[in-house]
């Protein structure tokens, strides 16, 4: 398997991130900076992926609510109520 070779960028940083991320290879937890600036980056794509994943997730349950049918008006102690009873019949956790 063929791997692309690394590529150079320029970051700008404010002081502040210029330091932390000096400290963080100053403490040993990181060999140099362009370790800590990887690191970020796959918890960035982390980050992304579970946001697409929670879009997903929130489209499907958009359509499948569209799906169930009509909706109805509720007042709020009319709703606490059937909640309540719901849970009843559930049954205890």
């Amino acid at each position: 398997m063929k791997t692309e070779p690394m590529k150079t960028l320029t970051v700008s940083l404010s002081p502040q991130q210029a330091r932390m991320l000096q400290a963080a290879v100053d403490s040993g937890s990181y060999a140099s900076n362009s370790e800590v600036v990887r690191d970020a980056l796959r918890l960035w794509e982390q980050r992304e992926e579970l946001r697409r994943l929670e879009i997903a997730r929130l489209k499907r349950a958009y359509d499948e609510g569209k799906a169930s049918g009509e909706g109805r008006e509720i007042d709020g102690p009319t709703l606490l109520a059937e909640l309540k009873a719901e849970a009843k019949a559930d049954g205890p956790l």
